[in-house]
Formats: C-alpha cells, structure tokens, sequence
C-alpha cells in the first residue's frame, strides 16, 4: 500500500477526486437546468454521473494493477520443473512444442528483378545519399 503514496500516486488520487467532483457537480447542474425546463439538459444530467462512474472504474482498475505488481514483485519466483518431451509414437498426434527459430539466408543467384521495386530502391538509396534534399529534387 505504500506505492499508491507515492507523489505520482497521490496526484492520480486528487485527479480522481476532483474529477469525480466535477462530474457529478455538472450532473446536478444539468439537473436544475432540466427542471426549469430545458429538456436537453435531461440528457446531460444522465451522461455526467457516467463519466464520473467511468473516471471511478478506470482509477480502481489502476490500484487493482499496480497492487498486483507489488505482489507479483514481492512473491518469490517459483522454480520451474523441467518436464522431458514425451516420445511421439506413431499413430498419436504430436503435442504443440515451442517454435523453431530459422536463421534466413540472403537469395543468391540470378532473382528477377522487379523494375519497379529496383527505382524504388534506387530512389530511397538517392534520398540516404542526399539528406538535405527534398522529394521534388530527385533526378529520375
């Protein structure tokens, strides 16, 4: 509890608060207004405690996360079994292992060069070359 005290915290707190406040200050405002008959203003007199219903949520779930983080951060890290890969036999489907990395190799040999593809390189190498130059000052 005593990260919520930070001065990040605390600031977060008084914006809640003040929010809140506010928001249902407004909602009532719209309140007399709509019974001294503006009848849009039955609409606003809904929306504000909404909002303020919706700054309480979005703060709560912050607390909720940052206290789970602490507890997270203080629970001593569990040791990991290390289970050996079952065999796979024929007939049974294999398991779902992790993914294999696969290191890729450059194309050598004669590729089919794209015309298109090679300007457009061309031009991106132009504008590397040229850094102080605009779009409208390429050659080609």
């Amino acid at each position: 509890m005593r990260r919520l005290w930070t001065p990040a915290w605390i600031a977060r707190h008084v914006a809640m608060v003040v929010l809140v406040v506010g928001f249902l200050g407004l909602g009532w405002w719209q309140i007399s207004r709509a019974t001294a008959g503006n009848s849009l203003s039955w609409g606003y007199a809904v929306e504000w405690p909404i909002f303020a219903g919706f700054v309480v949520y979005v703060w709560w779930r912050e607390v909720k996360l940052a206290r789970r983080r602490v507890a997270e951060a203080d629970a001593p890290p569990a040791e990991q079994a290390v289970e050996p890969e079952p065999a796979v036999t024929s007939g049974s489907r294999p398991g779902v292992r992790r993914p294999v990395r696969v290191h890729r190799m450059p194309a050598t040999g004669d590729a089919v060069e794209d015309n298109d593809l090679a300007a457009y390189n061309h031009y991106l190498s132009w504008l590397n070359a040229n850094p102080g130059a605009r779009p409208g000052d390429y050659p080609g």
